[in-house]
């Protein structure tokens, strides 16, 4: 039995029950389900698997639903579609002891960036302590120990996890954004300086 399921505006046909399968999967799962995973549980190959992925993603969006099916952390999760954030921001209580700091999320941007690297070499870049913030991150699952480094001491080097990928929606590190779009031009922050350098009046 076969089912057009939109297949990206191609009007492919694919099975319902390989389909649905999918749905069943991908809805139970806590974490974002490899597509290698997917087709040993339905036995199909991959690219069939990953085929008809596409396929359901592109009816849920067609058809605007609440959710669509995404690939994130190298695996596809079900995720509420962008338009309706509104409704689920009102859902999630904004007083959530889980939100990360200010300084929590300034570290989980470096070590983000600059993986691997080491507690000191994060300290040095925010210009502060790092010790509680980094065993917090690795204690909720955003930071990982990856390894160590071959200089004196080997320190222990940090990188990030597959959770963080997940949280931010990403399918890997190289899908973030470039971090010359954060970086101000030396222009600005010439002008800056200027503007918070004392005047000899001050």
């Amino acid at each position: 039995m076969t089912a057009d399921v939109g297949g990206a505006g191609d009007g492919a046909e694919v099975s319902c029950d390989a389909a649905g399968a999918i749905e069943a999967v991908v809805t139970v799962a806590t974490d974002p389900v490899p597509p290698g995973l997917l087709a040993e549980l339905i036995e199909i190959p991959v690219d069939r698997v990953e085929e008809l992925c596409q396929a359901l993603a592109a009816s849920y969006e067609r058809d605007d639903r609440g959710f669509r099916l995404v690939r994130v952390a190298g695996g596809y999760r079900f995720q509420s579609a962008e338009r309706y954030a509104g409704y689920v921001e009102r859902f999630v209580l904004d007083s959530s002891p889980h939100k990360l700091s200010g300084a929590a999320l300034e570290t989980l941007a470096v070590v983000a960036y600059k993986q691997p690297v080491s507690r000191s070499q994060i300290s040095a870049i925010r210009g502060v302590n790092v010790d509680g913030v980094l065993r917090l991150l690795v204690a909720r699952g955003y930071l990982q120990e990856v390894g160590r480094d071959s200089g004196p001491g080997q320190p222990v080097l940090f990188g990030t996890t597959r959770l963080f990928l997940e949280k931010l929606g990403l399918d890997s590190l190289g899908d973030l954004p470039p971090l010359a779009e954060f970086v101000p031009a030396a222009a600005a922050v010439e002008r800056l300086e200027q503007a918070l350098r004392p005047g000899d009046g001050a």
